[in-house]
């Protein structure tokens, strides 16, 4: 063998190791310093809701919330959720709900959204919309990632 293709084997042989070790070791813990931020969902900016609805539920996916008479609904598979948004915003979002888990329950602790406004601010992380800091209770913020994928961090409680 080529010392490439040699070097090639035993990179993946260790990666291999790595993910049979990973694998019955428990999910890393976040650090006390992490964001907590919550649920997350996708928000997908639909033209039809009827119509997505009915597709996403031939994946598998079915209502948890909602108002469809309102133009939107919460549909999850597992821990998996997504959001279908007729007519209320442009593009698709990754959301977060700080204050729930997976399944809409309260979170006993959690960090509020103005927190989280804040931390991130002080990163150098630009907002494009901002929680108000005299509130408490349900308030949001918005930013998005590098590749201007548009982030929502919505706490509803």
């Amino acid at each position: 063998m080529k010392p490439t293709l040699l070097a090639l084997v035993g990179v993946l042989a260790a990666c291999g190791n790595m993910a049979h070790e990973s694998s019955s070791n428990p999910s890393p813990q976040p650090s006390q310093n992490a964001m907590q931020l919550g649920n997350f969902s996708v928000s997908l900016s639909v033209q039809d809701l009827a119509e997505s609805r009915a597709f996403y539920e031939k994946l598998g996916f079915t209502p948890v919330g909602g108002q469809p008479e309102h133009n939107w609904l919460i549909l999850q598979n597992g821990t998996t959720t997504i959001g279908l948004f007729q007519g209320m915003f442009e593009g698709n979002l990754l959301t977060f709900n700080p204050g729930w888990d997976h399944r809409k329950e309260h979170l006993d602790e959690f960090t509020d959204v103005r927190e989280l406004q804040r931390r991130l601010e002080a990163q150098g992380v630009q907002l494009h919309s901002r929680a108000d800091e005299s509130t408490t209770g349900p308030a949001s913020f918005t930013l998005s990632d590098p590749d201007g994928n548009v982030i929502l961090v919505d706490q509803h409680r």
